[in-house]
């Protein structure tokens, strides 16, 4: 999943950025709110790590300018104001949940893949599709009980058409949930990455992620 980090902290920025891209997020950053307002009116995020005292723009201000645009991710506040109004601020501000410096990183964590189940009306952190199933917290697959081993990069696009299992993604909406702002892919890398599933998948792989000419990939229970 697609997540920014607006943080004017260089070290707590990278310290998560780090951490996040290893637990297989797709990681953009921002060190003051006018980047980061600027990314976010500009990119897909599933969800923005937001800090309040911010150079330039403060968090707040950020939330007010993402009130007015049309992409609207789940924020996350994370901030070492921890006073009950601060809280109340923020969260009537538009935030979806509000942690306070110093924090745990699992708890960061669980609160994000909270905030993604919920972007994708999920209640549950295994999601399952025929015999494919997802645990989306320890970012495991399995197909027909057998563990499927993938890179880092094929999980991703797989647990982004979950997701939207029985919707029609195109290409570039895959591009933009796994790969951030500066790392561009190359002009076949989804098609590559979806012909390597489908193989992982076995005989199931081209009725489980079926193509759409000119439009993209659904993935969905195979028909009996």
């Amino acid at each position: 999943m697609r997540l920014l980090l607006v943080e004017d902290s260089l070290n707590l920025r990278e310290s998560l950025r780090i951490g996040l891209t290893r637990e297989g997020f797709s990681v953009d950053v921002a060190g003051d709110g006018r980047t980061g307002l600027d990314h976010a009116r500009n990119n897909p995020y599933d969800v923005i790590v937001l800090d309040l005292m911010l150079p330039q723009l403060d968090g707040l201000g950020v939330l007010a300018g993402l009130r007015q645009g049309e992409r609207r991710p789940h924020v996350l506040i994370l901030t070492a104001r921890d006073r009950v109004e601060d809280r109340v601020k923020g969260l009537n501000a538009g935030a979806d949940d509000y942690l306070v410096k110093p924090f745990s990183f699992e708890e960061l964590l669980a609160r994000l893949h909270a905030l993604v189940r919920r972007r994708y009306g999920e209640t549950d952190t295994r999601v399952a599709v025929g015999e494919l199933e997802l645990d989306t917290v320890a970012r495991r697959a399995t197909h027909a009980g057998s563990a499927l081993e993938l890179t880092s990069r094929e999980y991703q696009t797989l647990e982004y058409l979950t997701l939207r299992r029985g919707e029609i993604v195109s290409r570039e909406e895959i591009e933009d949930h796994v790969y951030g702002v500066n790392k561009l892919p190359s002009s076949n890398a989804i098609d590559s990455t979806i012909c390597i599933l489908r193989s992982k998948l076995g005989d199931a792989g081209r009725r489980l992620i079926r193509t759409k000419r000119g439009q993209g990939y659904v993935l969905e229970e195979p028909a009996a």
